[in-house]
């Protein structure tokens, strides 16, 4: 994920409850071979991860090596962003023939692996980019640029290209995405003013040419990284609703904690569309970083852990239609691939084929150890990832003290509880939100 990738997640901040005056302590942030396509029962939501997308290098060759390693992980789909300015760089309706070849390239290899395609579509080209004069003069076709960012100053050439492919590859397709985070903080993506606004007039035009071009074509809205709802609601007050059969979200920071939050913002509103999380993921860079791309900085195999028990958390979550890993390969600027920069295996490559081949399976358990410290109880462990933590501290059968926490970069935790409760007589309980209290670790002194 280059500096293009960067997410921030907005949560509603979390209340701190305590039945006794008393102090929460938070531990420190401290080439694949081929196999078969697993059959994946339909109750699961697709499994997939993001790979490489179309550039202005890209050949034919690349997407083949790409499917062959989507086919060895076992994934039913993969999103691939297809930029419109690389597609068609030089006017409408004249396609590059080396974009074309790709694109091309990578559905029939989809298709002969079993595997579905999400095709992302941005990047304004030169010709249709609303941008500033000052950034048009500097927009060149065949390169990158800030002016690409933009969208188009007609939201019909973006339904002409979406419309293109949708007819060309819709029996590739698992969906069309429509653009990528226009509720970004920066301007890589969908710059400029009034962004709700006009992305829903894009989101409007597009969604009738897909359908028309082809019917059967989901076309997912959002791509969204703001779990609060801020964004979400400011687009349904410009009517995106009807112009859409999914809702794309990107979460990377309390993944399943921003799936709760923005299922919660969509059914107060009326807004019944599944959920499509195709982009999550850990960055294994630690112990030579501490951040990377604005995320905390994991061992390899906690980004193993982290995506297993994702997978595998959201299994059976029936509000949720896919979950898409980020990403296939590495590259040296960061390190969220299953695979090196160099091709080498990870530990997450073996952990995503087990997950995407069954689904259904153990997720990591909440731990709990409890110890005497200075004269007051302290209680550690671990959980899985991607959710709130809340720890109840009994005397008998009276709730004393309730505390609301998230784990460290390693998923453990040691709070210290208040020295008023004391060191014997109580019962302490551990549990994770979306696990709820049947998974929960329970420990008396």
């Amino acid at each position: 994920m280059d500096a293009r990738f960067r997410k921030r997640v907005d949560l509603v901040a979390a209340l701190l409850t305590l039945c006794l005056v008393g102090l929460v302590w938070f531990a420190p942030a401290g080439g694949a071979a081929r196999a078969i396509t697993a059959q994946v029962p339909s109750s699961h939501p697709l499994g997939g991860l993001n790979i490489g997308g179309l550039t202005y290098e890209s050949t034919p060759a690349q997407a083949d090596q790409s499917m062959a390693e989507a086919r060895a992980l076992h994934a039913q789909v993969v999103r691939v962003e297809v930029p419109w300015a690389v597609l068609e760089p030089h006017g409408a309706n004249l396609i590059a023939p080396g974009a074309l070849a790709f694109t091309d390239r990578l559905a029939g290899d989809a298709t002969a692996d079993g595997i579905r395609v999400i095709m992302t579509v941005d990047r304004t080209p030169c010709w249709a980019s609303s941008s500033p004069t000052s950034l048009l003069r500097a927009c060149i076709p065949g390169t990158s640029s800030k002016a690409n960012a933009w969208p188009p100053s007609n939201p019909a050439d973006y339904a002409a290209i979406a419309s293109y492919l949708a007819g060309r590859y819709g029996t590739h397709l698992a969906a069309i995405e429509v653009w990528n985070e226009p509720d970004q903080a920066n301007q890589l993506y969908f710059a400029g003013p009034n962004k709700p606004q006009r992305y829903a007039a894009l989101l409007r035009a597009a969604y009738p040419a897909i359908k028309q071009a082809n019917p059967n074509v989901p076309v997912l809205a959002g791509s969204l990284v703001g779990s609060n709802g801020v964004f979400l609601r400011a687009l349904y007050a410009a009517g995106i609703k009807g112009y859409y059969d999914g809702l794309a979200v990107h979460f990377y920071t309390l993944t399943l904690a921003s799936l709760r939050s923005i299922h919660e913002v969509q059914l107060a509103n009326g807004d019944t569309k599944p959920l499509w999380l195709d982009e999550f993921g850990w960055s294994s860079c630690y112990p030579r970083y501490r951040t990377q791309q604005e995320q905390a900085c994991v061992t390899a195999q906690t980004q193993a852990t982290d995506l297993a028990d994702t997978f595998r958390s959201v299994a059976h979550t029936t509000y949720i239609a896919a979950v898409l890993a980020y990403k296939l390969q590495s590259s040296p600027q960061e390190e969220f691939g299953v695979l090196s920069p160099n091709g080498a295996l990870k530990p997450a490559f073996a952990a995503l084929a087990r997950v995407l081949s069954s689904p259904s399976g153990p997720v990591s358990s909440v731990t709990l150890t409890l110890s005497r410290r200075g004269g007051r109880l302290v209680a550690s462990g671990s959980g899985p990832v991607g959710d709130y933590m809340e720890l109840e501290a009994f005397q008998g059968s009276v709730l004393r003290y309730r505390a609301l926490f998230t784990l460290n970069r390693f998923n453990r935790y040691s709070i210290v509880l208040p020295a008023v409760l004391g060191t014997r007589g109580l019962r302490v309980r551990v549990y994770q939100y979306w696990a709820g209290l049947g998974r929960a670790a329970q420990k008396s002194v």
